[in-house]
């Protein structure tokens, strides 16, 4: 039996940030001030404010400025997946950006590895959209 108490780390924080973000602009229907999804995703704004950044420049979020501005979704949460999140958010670096001048030999075989790793877990990451992600919450 699988151990529950404990969280899986897999991904950086803000991935978890962008995720609960996407849900809570998708249960909202309508624009949220980054303050408003800061407080609902615990988060601080700034630290917000840079992960909406990535999500609008990957085309899911968009926002309007101003006082009464702030973020909305571009897409139905239909047609985002856990695994666009997750390009938004840790950009998969390509081969050619991999150092090869570093003189380890280990560092570059393992960071090959582990690119894979991320390539296969973005790809399963595509197989959830936002709406399916939200049917399994039990919100109160």
């Amino acid at each position: 039996m699988r151990n529950t108490s404990r969280s899986v780390h897999i991904g950086p924080p803000r991935l978890k940030i962008a995720v609960h973000a996407i849900v809570w602009l998708a249960r909202s229907g309508s624009m949220l001030s980054s303050a408003m999804i800061a407080s609902q995703v615990d988060s601080h704004a700034t630290f917000l404010r840079r992960v909406m950044q990535s999500l609008s420049h990957a085309g899911i979020v968009d926002s309007k400025g101003g006082r009464e501005g702030g973020y909305f979704l571009k897409k139905s949460p239909a047609e985002i997946t856990l695994g666009d999140i997750y390009e938004a958010i840790c950009p998969v670096c390509n081969e050619s950006e991999i150092k090869v001048d570093c003189g380890e030999q280990i560092d570059i075989e393992l960071e090959k590895i582990l690119q894979e790793a991320e390539l296969q877990t973005i790809e399963y990451l595509r197989h959830y959209t936002i709406a399916q992600f939200m049917d399994r919450i039990h919100f109160s």
